[in-house]
């Protein structure tokens, strides 16, 4: 073999040398990203599924026990409450031992958050429920709308952090299209309410007339409509803009829509934004069956430019039985 021969059949090892090297730096490259999309992915369905037992395993059975728990042996209630508090705090837990990417630290952080939330409102309530259904109920039942706070604050962290968080994550890695699983703990914000509460435990309405009764016929109150600013709150999805700065003013609309005239009819107002709750509560002096009555309810300190959830509650009066038109809850971003 000649020099020249020798010279082109080692330029041409040498390039098909480059060739094969680049293929092998492609599919190095292509198994890495593929693997990394699988690990955001995977620890994607993980919290989903996380979060979705949470929801069903624990706050399903725990608002069911509690709405039933009049009926049966407060020792029996408590058993109940404490087993789920194992269940929760088992799946706080499972939680801290997810394989967390690195993009993915932040939102695990607000999932623990999230899940030790709904852990440490069970410890409370299961210490409490047995007391509540006993002679100190009103103090007790005080309580356990305090630790329901916890449960609002735990899907504020998730629908305001993790889920956002977990988005963000997959966009920057080129993954749109895949979705991350919400959560709703909190069945409704009357559980906030310590009357509501004492009155769901027990059976009983903690209101009552001079002489202890209701008076005869029907009562009840009903959330006509909300306002603020001028603006007039429209029901999710939709998303209401409103003004008024940090110190919003609320006109809530409520009719009476029982037989009976009522007074002292108490509403609240609740928003929540930045992982804080924001509230005031306001009374209707009077109302009479059939008309509308509206009540002005000022809020303050509401960060603005941040999502928030209202959430407008009209408190139970002395024999009203049905409360679910006595509420209602909008989402809203509040501008100067």
């Amino acid at each position: 073999m000649d020099r020249h021969t020798m010279m082109v059949r080692r330029r041409i090892a040498a390039g098909v040398g480059v060739v094969v090297l680049i293929a092998i730096v492609l599919v190095v490259n292509g198994c890495l990203k593929s693997g990394k999309e699988e690990a955001l992915k995977t620890y994607n369905r993980e919290v989903g599924q996380l979060v979705g037992e949470s929801d069903q395993q624990v706050s399903q059975p725990l608002f069911a026990a509690l709405a039933s728990a009049g009926g049966e042996s407060p020792l029996n209630v408590e058993l109940k409450v404490n087993q789920l508090r194992e269940t929760a705090q088992q799946q706080a837990t499972h939680a801290k031992g997810l394989s967390v990417p690195g993009e993915m630290q932040a939102a695990q952080r607000n999932l623990s958050l999230t899940l030790d939330l709904r852990a440490e409102a069970l410890v409370k309530i299961a210490n409490l429920v047995r007391t509540a259904l006993g002679g100190q109920g009103k103090q007790a039942s005080t309580l356990i709308a305090g630790a329901m706070e916890m449960f609002l604050a735990s899907d504020v962290v998730h629908s305001q952090r993790t889920a956002p968080l977990i988005q963000q994550a997959l966009a920057a890695d080129g993954i749109h299209g895949v979705g991350t699983a919400g959560t709703q703990f909190l069945p409704n914000v009357g559980w906030l309410e310590p009357s509501t509460v004492q009155q769901r435990l027990t059976g009983k309405s903690s209101a009552s007339s001079q002489n202890g009764q209701a008076a005869p016929g029907t009562h009840g109150s009903a959330l006509l409509g909300v306002s603020a600013g001028g603006t007039t709150l429209e029901a999710p999805p939709a998303i209401n803009h409103l003004g008024g700065g940090a110190n919003p003013t609320f006109t809530v609309k409520v009719e009476d829509s029982g037989s009976n005239t009522e007074t002292d009819v108490k509403v609240e107002v609740a928003v929540t934004a930045g992982g804080r709750q924001y509230k005031d509560t306001r009374a209707i002096e009077k109302t009479e069956p059939g008309v509308t009555s509206s009540v002005d309810i000022p809020v303050e300190g509401v960060p603005q430019g941040s999502a928030a959830r209202i959430n407008i509650y009209v408190q139970p009066v002395a024999g009203e039985t049905n409360v679910e038109n006595n509420k209602g809850s909008y989402l809203a971003v509040f501008g100067g």
